[in-house]
């Protein structure tokens, strides 16, 4: 065990964990942010990914430990103070169904759009082919990223 200190979504969190522990866990069953969901395990589907120093990245196969010193961000932290661009178009397009995907896919489409606020067709399809939605909203999601990226995203 030992003691880390995380910065999430802008907050100081001190955490006594294995080291080892991936972050998944630390923010669900430690800290209480259970909208990053679990679902592979071993950082395929992409349901688990955060934001860490803006970056994508799937916090299921990610330790605890490699996160100190960075900035994490949540989908709960995203739009903290108000909706940010992406979840706006995820909303006004009706993007998910079953929606258990959704927090890992906002969080990919708004680091895209923190890189490249004005992405190509292809661009998107290459970004957000990285993660996986059961009911196949692959089109949606596209629409939502571009309806996103007019405003420039964030």
């Amino acid at each position: 065990m030992a003691h880390l200190s995380l910065r999430i979504n802008g907050k100081q969190h001190s955490l006594t964990i294995d080291p080892q522990t991936p972050l998944l866990w630390a923010l669900r069953d430690h800290l209480g942010l259970t909208g990053t969901k679990f679902s592979c395990g071993i950082g395929e589907c992409g349901v688990c990914t955060v934001l860490i120093d803006g970056e994508p990245v799937r916090s299921c196969s990610h330790p605890v430990a490699d996160a100190v010193g960075s900035q994490i961000t949540t989908i709960e932290g995203l739009g903290a103070d108000e909706l940010h661009p992406v979840q706006k178009a995820w909303r006004d397009l009706e993007v998910p169904q079953c929606g258990y995907c959704q927090p890992g896919q906002i969080l990919t489409a708004a680091s895209l759009l923190q890189r490249n606020p004005h992405p190509s067709d292809a661009e998107i399809t290459a970004e957000m082919s990285t993660g996986l939605c059961r009911c196949g909203t692959y089109q949606r999601i596209k629409q939502a990223v571009k309806k996103a990226s007019e405003g420039g995203g964030r």
